[in-house]
Protein backbone atom coordinates (compact mmCIF):
# COMPACT_ATOMS: atom_id res chain seq x y z
CA UNK A 1 0.00 0.00 0.00
CA UNK A 2 1.45 3.39 -0.77
CA UNK A 3 0.94 5.82 1.82
CA UNK A 4 -1.02 8.89 1.78
CA UNK A 5 -3.08 7.25 -1.06
CA UNK A 6 -6.61 5.35 -0.70
CA UNK A 7 -8.05 2.81 -3.07
CA UNK A 8 -9.47 5.32 -5.32
CA UNK A 9 -5.81 6.58 -6.02
CA UNK A 10 -6.35 10.05 -4.14
CA UNK A 11 -2.90 11.01 -2.64
CA UNK A 12 -3.47 13.17 0.64
CA UNK A 13 0.07 13.42 1.52
CA UNK A 14 0.21 16.71 -0.03
CA UNK A 15 -1.75 18.01 3.22
CA UNK A 16 1.51 17.71 5.07
CA UNK A 17 3.34 20.82 6.09
CA UNK A 18 6.58 21.62 4.08
CA UNK A 19 8.61 21.65 7.11
CA UNK A 20 8.22 17.94 7.94
CA UNK A 21 8.72 16.84 4.55
CA UNK A 22 12.35 16.56 4.97
CA UNK A 23 14.79 16.81 7.97
CA UNK A 24 13.77 15.43 11.80
CA UNK A 25 15.66 14.32 14.83
CA UNK A 26 18.70 11.72 13.56
CA UNK A 27 18.86 8.97 16.30
CA UNK A 28 22.53 6.69 16.44
CA UNK A 29 20.40 3.17 15.75
CA UNK A 30 21.65 2.75 12.45
CA UNK A 31 24.79 1.47 13.53
CA UNK A 32 23.14 -1.34 15.73
CA UNK A 33 22.11 -2.58 12.52
CA UNK A 34 25.77 -2.76 10.58
CA UNK A 35 26.40 -4.88 13.95
CA UNK A 36 24.06 -7.14 13.54
CA UNK A 37 24.29 -7.66 10.07
CA UNK A 38 28.12 -8.68 11.17
CA UNK A 39 26.35 -11.31 13.51
CA UNK A 40 27.73 -9.45 16.99
CA UNK A 41 25.37 -10.11 19.70
CA UNK A 42 27.21 -8.15 22.61
CA UNK A 43 27.20 -4.58 20.99
CA UNK A 44 29.04 -1.67 23.30
CA UNK A 45 26.08 0.84 23.41
CA UNK A 46 27.53 4.10 23.95
CA UNK A 47 25.55 6.28 21.03
CA UNK A 48 23.42 8.03 23.18
CA UNK A 49 24.40 9.19 26.27
CA UNK A 50 22.88 6.41 28.26
CA UNK A 51 23.42 5.46 31.70
CA UNK A 52 24.34 1.64 31.58
CA UNK A 53 23.13 1.09 34.73
CA UNK A 54 19.48 -0.20 35.37
CA UNK A 55 17.24 2.05 37.93
CA UNK A 56 17.94 2.42 41.38
CA UNK A 57 16.02 -0.05 43.69
CA UNK A 58 14.32 2.57 44.89
CA UNK A 59 13.05 3.55 41.68
CA UNK A 60 11.94 0.26 40.85
CA UNK A 61 10.35 -0.45 43.97
CA UNK A 62 8.11 2.85 43.52
CA UNK A 63 7.31 2.41 40.10
CA UNK A 64 6.59 -1.24 39.98
CA UNK A 65 4.09 -0.56 43.01
CA UNK A 66 3.00 2.81 40.83
CA UNK A 67 1.83 -0.21 38.07
CA UNK A 68 -0.92 -1.13 40.70
CA UNK A 69 -2.98 1.89 40.14
CA UNK A 70 -2.49 2.29 36.23
CA UNK A 71 -5.65 1.34 35.50
CA UNK A 72 -6.75 5.11 37.07
CA UNK A 73 -4.94 8.44 35.36
CA UNK A 74 -2.13 10.29 37.07
CA UNK A 75 -2.77 13.37 39.60
CA UNK A 76 -2.56 15.96 36.78
CA UNK A 77 -0.40 18.16 39.20
CA UNK A 78 1.75 15.38 39.78
CA UNK A 79 2.01 16.67 43.33
CA UNK A 80 4.34 13.45 44.87
CA UNK A 81 7.11 14.71 42.20
CA UNK A 82 6.68 18.18 43.03
CA UNK A 83 7.08 18.04 46.35
CA UNK A 84 9.89 15.49 46.37
CA UNK A 85 11.84 17.81 43.60
CA UNK A 86 11.44 20.69 46.45
CA UNK A 87 12.69 18.19 48.72
CA UNK A 88 15.81 17.46 47.07
CA UNK A 89 16.32 21.05 45.53
CA UNK A 90 14.85 23.41 47.68
CA UNK A 91 11.94 25.30 47.69
CA UNK A 92 11.39 26.07 44.02
CA UNK A 93 8.54 26.37 41.58
CA UNK A 94 8.56 23.33 38.80
CA UNK A 95 7.26 22.32 35.74
CA UNK A 96 7.21 18.38 34.07
CA UNK A 97 7.22 16.75 31.03
CA UNK A 98 7.62 13.82 29.02
CA UNK A 99 11.33 13.88 29.05
CA UNK A 100 12.68 17.23 28.47
CA UNK A 101 11.74 17.43 24.92
CA UNK A 102 8.26 17.89 26.40
CA UNK A 103 8.99 20.35 28.59
CA UNK A 104 10.85 22.91 26.15
CA UNK A 105 8.04 21.72 23.47
CA UNK A 106 5.17 22.96 25.81
CA UNK A 107 7.31 26.34 26.81
CA UNK A 108 7.37 27.05 23.38
CA UNK A 109 3.92 26.30 22.89
CA UNK A 110 3.29 28.59 25.78
CA UNK A 111 5.46 31.60 24.72
CA UNK A 112 5.64 31.49 20.57
CA UNK A 113 3.68 32.35 18.27
CA UNK A 114 4.08 32.34 14.38
CA UNK A 115 6.57 34.24 12.90
CA UNK A 116 8.23 34.76 16.81
CA UNK A 117 11.68 35.34 16.77
CA UNK A 118 13.76 31.71 18.77
CA UNK A 119 17.51 31.77 19.05
CA UNK A 120 19.67 28.96 19.59
CA UNK A 121 23.75 28.62 20.41
CA UNK A 122 25.01 25.96 17.69
CA UNK A 123 26.39 23.50 17.17
CA UNK A 124 23.84 21.48 20.16
CA UNK A 125 20.95 19.48 20.41
CA UNK A 126 18.83 19.88 17.35
CA UNK A 127 15.34 19.83 19.05
CA UNK A 128 15.43 23.23 20.34
CA UNK A 129 15.17 24.25 16.52
CA UNK A 130 12.71 21.15 15.39
CA UNK A 131 10.19 22.44 18.31
CA UNK A 132 10.61 26.04 16.73
CA UNK A 133 10.24 25.17 13.76
CA UNK A 134 6.90 22.94 14.47
CA UNK A 135 5.64 26.46 16.22
CA UNK A 136 6.37 28.31 12.80
CA UNK A 137 8.88 30.13 14.64
CA UNK A 138 12.21 32.18 12.92
CA UNK A 139 14.53 29.59 14.37
CA UNK A 140 17.96 31.78 14.59
CA UNK A 141 20.96 29.33 14.93
CA UNK A 142 23.52 31.51 16.95
CA UNK A 143 27.36 30.45 15.97
CA UNK A 144 29.99 29.08 19.10
CA UNK A 145 33.63 30.42 19.09
CA UNK A 146 36.15 28.17 18.06
CA UNK A 147 36.28 26.42 21.03
CA UNK A 148 32.42 25.55 21.42
CA UNK A 149 32.30 28.44 24.35
CA UNK A 150 29.54 31.06 23.91
CA UNK A 151 30.13 34.38 23.05
CA UNK A 152 27.68 36.34 25.52
CA UNK A 153 27.07 39.62 22.86
CA UNK A 154 27.03 37.59 20.14
CA UNK A 155 24.28 35.80 21.64
CA UNK A 156 22.51 38.59 23.38
CA UNK A 157 22.65 40.84 20.05
CA UNK A 158 20.85 37.37 18.46
CA UNK A 159 18.66 36.88 21.51
CA UNK A 160 17.87 40.38 22.08
CA UNK A 161 14.28 40.39 20.69
CA UNK A 162 13.74 36.11 21.04
CA UNK A 163 10.77 35.40 22.83
CA UNK A 164 13.26 32.14 23.92
CA UNK A 165 16.50 31.39 23.86
CA UNK A 166 18.53 27.91 24.24
CA UNK A 167 21.58 27.17 25.70
CA UNK A 168 22.51 23.78 26.43
CA UNK A 169 25.36 23.55 29.46
CA UNK A 170 27.49 20.81 29.59
CA UNK A 171 26.64 21.51 25.70
CA UNK A 172 25.43 18.28 24.14
CA UNK A 173 27.35 17.25 21.68
CA UNK A 174 30.62 19.27 22.62
CA UNK A 175 30.73 18.73 26.56
CA UNK A 176 31.60 22.48 26.82
CA UNK A 177 29.97 24.17 29.97
CA UNK A 178 29.29 27.55 29.92
CA UNK A 179 30.40 29.85 32.74
CA UNK A 180 28.20 31.24 35.31
CA UNK A 181 29.26 34.41 34.24
CA UNK A 182 28.31 34.37 30.88
CA UNK A 183 25.10 33.04 31.65
CA UNK A 184 24.32 35.74 34.28
CA UNK A 185 25.65 38.57 31.08
CA UNK A 186 23.32 36.65 28.95
CA UNK A 187 19.67 36.98 31.15
CA UNK A 188 20.65 40.42 32.35
CA UNK A 189 20.89 41.47 28.03
CA UNK A 190 18.13 39.47 26.39
CA UNK A 191 14.26 40.29 27.16
CA UNK A 192 12.83 37.08 26.41
CA UNK A 193 13.08 33.77 28.41
CA UNK A 194 16.75 31.71 28.43
CA UNK A 195 16.42 28.11 28.42
CA UNK A 196 19.34 26.48 30.37
CA UNK A 197 19.36 22.86 29.58
CA UNK A 198 21.07 21.47 32.23
CA UNK A 199 20.45 17.47 31.40
CA UNK A 200 24.17 16.90 31.98
CA UNK A 201 25.09 19.52 34.93
CA UNK A 202 24.99 16.40 37.36
CA UNK A 203 28.13 15.41 35.37
CA UNK A 204 30.03 18.98 35.87
CA UNK A 205 30.71 21.45 39.16
CA UNK A 206 28.52 24.45 37.84
CA UNK A 207 25.34 24.80 39.71
CA UNK A 208 23.25 27.53 38.13
CA UNK A 209 20.39 27.43 40.64
CA UNK A 210 21.30 30.36 42.50
CA UNK A 211 20.43 32.03 39.57
CA UNK A 212 16.78 31.12 39.98
CA UNK A 213 16.17 34.21 42.53
CA UNK A 214 17.25 36.59 40.30
CA UNK A 215 16.23 36.31 37.08
CA UNK A 216 12.74 36.19 36.28
CA UNK A 217 13.26 35.07 32.71
CA UNK A 218 15.41 31.92 33.18
CA UNK A 219 14.14 28.50 32.96
CA UNK A 220 16.59 25.77 33.93
CA UNK A 221 15.81 22.62 32.08
CA UNK A 222 16.64 18.89 34.11
CA UNK A 223 16.12 15.04 32.78
CA UNK A 224 16.53 11.97 34.90
CA UNK A 225 17.22 9.85 31.96
CA UNK A 226 20.68 10.68 31.89
CA UNK A 227 22.26 10.24 35.44
CA UNK A 228 19.04 8.69 37.41
CA UNK A 229 19.11 5.83 34.65
CA UNK A 230 15.23 6.67 33.87
CA UNK A 231 15.66 7.05 30.02
CA UNK A 232 12.82 4.87 29.03
CA UNK A 233 10.64 5.99 31.72
CA UNK A 234 11.06 10.00 29.82
CA UNK A 235 10.74 12.14 33.07
CA UNK A 236 11.71 15.81 32.46
CA UNK A 237 11.25 18.58 34.78
CA UNK A 238 12.97 22.67 34.92
CA UNK A 239 13.03 25.63 37.60
CA UNK A 240 10.81 27.85 36.44
CA UNK A 241 9.50 31.33 37.53
CA UNK A 242 6.17 31.43 39.44
CA UNK A 243 4.44 33.46 36.93
CA UNK A 244 5.28 31.18 33.71
CA UNK A 245 3.13 27.97 35.83
CA UNK A 246 -0.62 28.72 34.96
CA UNK A 247 0.26 29.46 31.47
CA UNK A 248 2.49 26.48 31.18
CA UNK A 249 -0.27 24.24 32.52
CA UNK A 250 -2.92 25.59 30.29
CA UNK A 251 -1.12 24.72 27.30
CA UNK A 252 0.08 21.08 28.33
CA UNK A 253 -1.47 18.16 27.20
CA UNK A 254 -3.65 16.27 30.26
CA UNK A 255 -1.88 13.92 31.63
CA UNK A 256 1.25 14.19 29.98
CA UNK A 257 3.92 12.48 32.54
CA UNK A 258 2.52 8.92 33.23
CA UNK A 259 2.40 7.86 36.66
CA UNK A 260 4.65 4.98 36.80
CA UNK A 261 7.19 7.05 35.45
CA UNK A 262 6.51 9.91 38.13
CA UNK A 263 6.19 7.05 40.77
CA UNK A 264 10.42 5.90 40.08
CA UNK A 265 11.49 9.46 39.59
CA UNK A 266 10.38 9.97 43.35
CA UNK A 267 11.91 6.78 43.85
CA UNK A 268 15.43 7.53 41.83
CA UNK A 269 15.67 11.18 43.63
CA UNK A 270 15.40 9.35 47.02
CA UNK A 271 17.60 6.83 46.76
CA UNK A 272 20.86 8.61 45.19
CA UNK A 273 23.44 6.40 45.68
CA UNK A 274 23.41 4.86 42.23
CA UNK A 275 23.50 8.13 40.53
CA UNK A 276 25.95 9.36 42.72
CA UNK A 277 28.24 5.82 41.83
CA UNK A 278 27.35 6.35 38.40
CA UNK A 279 29.07 10.41 38.00
CA UNK A 280 31.92 9.31 40.32
CA UNK A 281 32.14 6.56 37.48
CA UNK A 282 31.22 8.80 34.90
CA UNK A 283 34.61 11.54 35.77
CA UNK A 284 36.77 8.59 35.81
CA UNK A 285 36.39 7.33 32.52
CA UNK A 286 36.00 10.73 31.31
CA UNK A 287 39.60 11.09 32.03
CA UNK A 288 40.35 7.81 30.42
CA UNK A 289 38.70 8.50 27.24
CA UNK A 290 41.35 12.19 27.09
CA UNK A 291 44.41 10.31 27.96
CA UNK A 292 43.59 6.94 26.32
CA UNK A 293 41.86 7.70 22.80
CA UNK A 294 43.71 7.75 19.83
CA UNK A 295 42.43 10.75 18.30
CA UNK A 296 41.98 14.59 19.77
CA UNK A 297 39.00 14.32 22.59
CA UNK A 298 37.35 18.46 23.14
CA UNK A 299 36.83 19.04 27.19
CA UNK A 300 33.70 17.48 28.52
CA UNK A 301 31.81 18.21 31.50
CA UNK A 302 29.13 15.06 30.13
CA UNK A 303 28.84 12.12 30.65
CA UNK A 304 30.44 11.67 26.95
CA UNK A 305 33.47 13.15 25.21
CA UNK A 306 33.37 14.37 21.76
CA UNK A 307 36.16 13.32 19.72
CA UNK A 308 37.69 14.68 16.08
CA UNK A 309 38.57 11.32 14.07
CA UNK A 310 40.04 13.53 10.98
CA UNK A 311 40.90 12.65 8.28
CA UNK A 312 38.09 10.17 8.71
CA UNK A 313 34.72 11.60 8.28
CA UNK A 314 32.00 10.83 12.05
CA UNK A 315 29.61 8.65 9.27
CA UNK A 316 32.39 6.28 7.74
CA UNK A 317 34.08 6.24 11.79
CA UNK A 318 30.56 4.90 13.03
CA UNK A 319 30.61 2.21 10.37
CA UNK A 320 34.09 1.14 11.08
CA UNK A 321 33.45 0.53 15.02
CA UNK A 322 29.84 -0.76 14.32
CA UNK A 323 31.53 -3.77 12.80
CA UNK A 324 33.53 -4.29 15.48
CA UNK A 325 30.86 -3.93 17.74
CA UNK A 326 30.61 -0.70 19.27
CA UNK A 327 28.20 2.26 18.35
CA UNK A 328 29.21 5.43 19.13
CA UNK A 329 27.38 8.96 17.62
CA UNK A 330 28.88 10.43 14.13
CA UNK A 331 28.29 14.67 14.58
CA UNK A 332 27.48 15.12 11.05
CA UNK A 333 23.93 15.57 11.93
CA UNK A 334 24.97 18.60 14.19
CA UNK A 335 24.88 22.18 11.91
CA UNK A 336 27.30 24.21 12.72
CA UNK A 337 30.27 21.27 13.17
CA UNK A 338 32.62 19.56 10.57
CA UNK A 339 32.05 16.08 9.38
CA UNK A 340 34.78 14.67 11.49
CA UNK A 341 33.81 14.69 15.08
CA UNK A 342 32.06 11.33 16.84
CA UNK A 343 30.46 11.73 20.24
CA UNK A 344 30.64 8.66 22.33
CA UNK A 345 28.97 7.93 25.69
CA UNK A 346 30.37 6.55 29.09
CA UNK A 347 28.90 3.00 29.41
CA UNK A 348 29.69 0.30 31.74
CA UNK A 349 33.91 -0.89 31.72
CA UNK A 350 33.55 -3.52 29.00
CA UNK A 351 32.07 -1.13 26.52
CA UNK A 352 34.43 1.42 27.56
CA UNK A 353 37.68 -0.28 26.84
CA UNK A 354 36.29 -2.15 24.01
CA UNK A 355 36.06 1.49 22.33
CA UNK A 356 39.72 2.20 23.50
CA UNK A 357 40.79 -0.91 22.41
CA UNK A 358 39.10 -0.66 18.69
CA UNK A 359 39.44 2.83 18.09
CA UNK A 360 43.31 2.58 18.72
CA UNK A 361 43.29 -0.52 16.45
CA UNK A 362 41.75 1.48 13.78
CA UNK A 363 44.34 4.50 13.94
CA UNK A 364 47.42 2.07 14.28
CA UNK A 365 46.20 0.86 10.64
CA UNK A 366 46.37 3.40 8.81
CA UNK A 367 44.99 2.09 6.03
CA UNK A 368 42.49 2.67 3.50
CA UNK A 369 41.88 6.48 4.83
CA UNK A 370 40.79 7.93 1.68
CA UNK A 371 38.78 5.44 0.97
CA UNK A 372 36.98 5.93 4.28
CA UNK A 373 36.86 9.91 4.13
CA UNK A 374 35.03 9.04 1.10
CA UNK A 375 32.22 7.39 3.26
CA UNK A 376 33.18 3.67 1.85
CA UNK A 377 32.68 0.99 4.77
Amino acid sequence: MVIGKDGSGKRYDHLVRDCFRSGGYVFAGKAGDIARKEGITRVARLGSNENPNPPSPGAIRLGSTALNEANRYPDETLDLLVQCLSRTYGPYDFITGVGMDGVIETLIRTLVSPGDRVAVATPTFSFYGLAGMAQSAEVVPVGRNKDYSVDPGLFIDAAGNAKISFLCSPNNPTGTITPFKDVTEILSGIDGVLFLDNAYVEFCDVDYLPLMKDYENLVIGRTMSKAYALAGARVGYAFAPAWLLPYFRRASTPFTLNSVSARAAIGALEDRGSMEAYVRHVRLWRERYVMECSFPVAPSGANFIMADVSPWTGDAMVRELAVRGVIVRSCASFPGLPDHFIRVSVGADWENELFLKEIRSIREAGSGLTARKQGAP
